[in-house]
């Protein structure tokens, strides 16, 4: 069968190489290099080694992907030709080397048979130059294609390919996300070649004014110690929360229960919408904070009993966001918002086996809010054609609901005064649906209006030198119709 034979030739540093590398190179076989834009090419002109070099695919491509492509075909070409080749590649094969991942999917489809040669990779000439030890946590990061996401403030990172001054401005970005502008990272440059080795210590704002930058260069962002720590992530919340409840940890959440934290649950979801009704991001910021708090709570004491863990929760959460989204993450199709909707409702149906219109409506949490709940619900039920043609329809039904609220509340009947007041209120539900006003939402502004309009009237009486208790309806209204005016 076609061999090929891919030779890691080390981080650059010629005395890199190993023995087993420069015998495959020497034994005759053709060569071929993914690129000559590497120190140990000058091996090969000095023992005359003849090679093949890919970097006129670079200049001829735009996209790395095909880069890749064409390169591993003419390899499957070429071995074809030759029997045996010799692939070489820059460090260690198995590291960052797409080529050579594509080969051995290759090797498993039983393609071709493929053979490995290590090489030392640039991770330990960056680790050496650096003198750092990667037992306290490390991370490899490809800089081609990564985000803020990738980076793990709990481990050192490196983050390599950064090959030029675009790619270290994209990184900059990035890493200026999580850590800061000013926070101080390591360039570093042909690690492991002495006569080319360059590092420096730099702000990140600063990682694209370097002039200097190429193929062989890295960043390297070391972690913050605990002392210093100022950044956190989930898996900090994680441990903070199981010393919270552990046996040196806090007596108060040591003794909660899912029962009794359910209070503050709601608590918390609702100062959330407090937040952004007041457009107030900064308390946004720090609502969320606490909602995700009894999240991790809730995990927590999951996890000692033995259900789930946090983790569960995240996984459960992330296949329900992809099934439910195949608009997104499959080949269904959707033209506007409306349909996105329905592809929704649709997929959640058939993740809860729900077969009947009716028990969509059922499905619509007990839990909710009445004026939120009706307002799900009347949704469910117009998704199906039950719904007023316009929103006169819904006027019509509102002011029939006033006069029948009009005819028993005089009545003895205390029930039948609650069902006409209720279906008033689900009428006037309707009436918001079809503007696109959340009932909750708008009544919760005029909660907050209302005790805006009632301190300014008391703030009057008191500059009057009269108590509430001692003013007249119409006095209190005369300063309530002025606080309209004085918003």
């Amino acid at each position: 069968m076609d061999k090929i034979t891919v030779i890691g030739l080390g981080p650059g540093d010629v005395g890199s190489l190993t023995l087993q590398a420069v015998e495959y190179i020497s034994n005759g076989d053709k060569v071929f290099l993914r690129t000559k834009e590497h120190p140990t090419v000058n091996f090969f002109k000095d023992k005359n080694i003849s090679y093949k070099s890919y970097d006129y695919v670079y200049e001829q491509e735009d996209n790395l992907d095909d880069v890749y492509k064409i390169i591993t075909k003419d390899l499957l070409q070429s071995v074809k030709k030759y029997g045996k080749i010799n692939y070489c590649v820059p460090g260690n094969p198995i590291l960052g080397e797409k080529t050579v991942s594509m080969l051995i999917n290759l090797k498993e489809k039983g393609e071709l048979e493929l053979e490995m040669v290590s090489g030392m990779s640039f991770i330990e000439s960056v680790i050496v130059s650096l003198n750092i030890d990667i037992m306290n946590g490390f991370k490899v990061i490809d800089g081609l294609e990564f985000s803020e996401v990738d980076l793990d403030i709990n481990s050192h990172n490196i983050i390599a390919h950064v090959y030029n001054k675009e790619l270290a401005a994209d990184a900059k970005l990035k890493i200026s996300e999580l850590y800061g502008d000013q926070y101080e990272v390591v360039v570093i440059k042909s690690a492991g070649i002495k006569s080319h080795e360059k590092i420096v210590k730099i702000p990140v704002h600063k990682l694209d004014k370097l002039e200097w930058i190429d193929h062989l260069t890295s960043i390297f962002i070391a972690k913050k110690g605990e002392n210093h720590k100022n950044l956190y992530d989930m898996n900090n919340l994680i441990m903070i929360m199981e010393k919270l409840r552990s046996e040196k940890g806090c007596k108060w959440d040591i003794k909660q229960t899912h029962q009794s934290l359910r209070e503050y649950l709601i608590e918390e979801a609702y100062e959330v919408v407090d937040a952004i009704d007041k457009e107030d991001i900064d308390l946004l910021c720090e609502e969320l904070g606490d909602l995700i708090l009894q999240v991790v709570f809730h995990s927590q004491i999951a996890k000692e009993e033995g259900y789930f863990n946090i983790w569960d929760v995240l996984s459960g959460l992330c296949n329900k966001l992809i099934f439910r989204h195949p608009h997104v993450f499959g080949e269904v199709e959707v033209k506007n918002d409306k349909e996105a909707i329905n592809s929704w409702n649709n997929m959640k149906d058939k993740e809860k086996n729900i077969s009947t219109y009716t028990q969509r409506l059922r499905k619509v949490t007990k839990g909710l809010p009445s004026l939120l709940r009706s307002y799900k619900i009347q949704e469910r039920a117009a998704d199906v054609g039950f719904d007023w043609n316009n929103i006169s329809g819904a006027f019509s039904k509102m002011e029939e609901e006033l006069l029948e609220v009009k005819e028993v509340y005089k009545g003895v009947d205390k029930l039948r005064i609650e069902e006409e007041l209720g279906d008033l209120l689900f009428a006037v539900v309707n009436v918001c649906r079809f503007v696109n006003v959340n009932p909750e939402a708008a009544l919760s502004i005029t909660i907050n209006k209302f005790i805006n309009r009632f301190e300014y009237i008391e703030k009057q009486s008191q500059l009057l030198g009269k108590d509430l208790n001692d003013m007249t309806l119409e006095e209190m209204d005369k300063l309530w119709q002025n606080a309209k005016i004085h918003k």
